[in-house]
């Protein structure tokens, strides 16, 4: 779902989203405190890598990257040649490229503006996945959608994108099953009661 359309608008992509946006830096510092030097990080949903995994790699630490999309890959692998990057659907891959006996173990995982292109049906599995191969104590940073609503499609560089998610307190219980606290749950958009549904961000630990 949605490859087509971020293959045909990476480059665009690419240069659009280089930088940071409101506090996603701070977030990423709470993901990576206290992570040992060299401690592998999960990106599921990596797109080009940018800005996310390049300030991961920047830190010190090495990158697992997955994503649908060639064409994002493909920025992501030229860029960052020496971190790993898989392309596989979030809905169908089990997280486990380059582990040991038993599958990959991560310090800790991103999940950014990525879960809301899935029907919110799979969310919990594939946050399940997540969980399953994170080392014991380990953070989570992800995005969900800001409101109550119906899949929807939009349209982002003249393509077209499925959109869906849980609100903010369902993924918060959904993770809360899942044996993770949070440290972090805010709005970074609000949602109007237009287009713009909200976003919403969280980093929780494994307790």
């Amino acid at each position: 779902m949605n490859r087509a359309a971020y293959d045909a608008i990476a480059a665009r992509w690419d240069e659009a989203r280089h930088s940071f946006y409101g506090r996603e830096q701070f977030y990423l510092d709470t993901l990576l405190a206290g992570l040992p030097p060299g401690a592998t990080v999960l990106d599921a949903g990596c797109g080009t890598g940018r800005p996310m995994a390049e300030y991961v790699i920047a830190r010190g630490f090495r990158v697992v990257g997955y994503d649908q999309s060639e064409g994002m890959l493909a920025l992501a692998r030229q860029r960052f040649p020496g971190q790993t990057w898989i392309c596989a659907t979030l809905e169908d891959c089990g997280f486990d490229v380059g582990g040991a006996a038993g599958g990959a173990r991560y310090a800790a995982a991103i999940c950014w503006d990525a879960l809301f292109h899935i029907e919110r049906s799979q969310h919990e599995a594939i946050l399940r996945r997540i969980r399953d191969r994170l080392h014991p104590g380990g953070r989570l940073m992800l995005t969900c959608g800001g409101s109550e609503h119906p899949a929807f499609t939009d349209t982002m560089f003249g393509e077209t994108f499925f959109y869906d998610s849980h609100t903010p307190e369902r993924t918060l219980a959904l993770l809360d099953g899942l044996g993770f606290r949070p440290l972090i749950a805010e709005f970074m958009n609000e949602p109007t009661g237009g287009r713009d549904k909200g976003r919403y961000a969280i980093v929780a630990q494994l307790a």
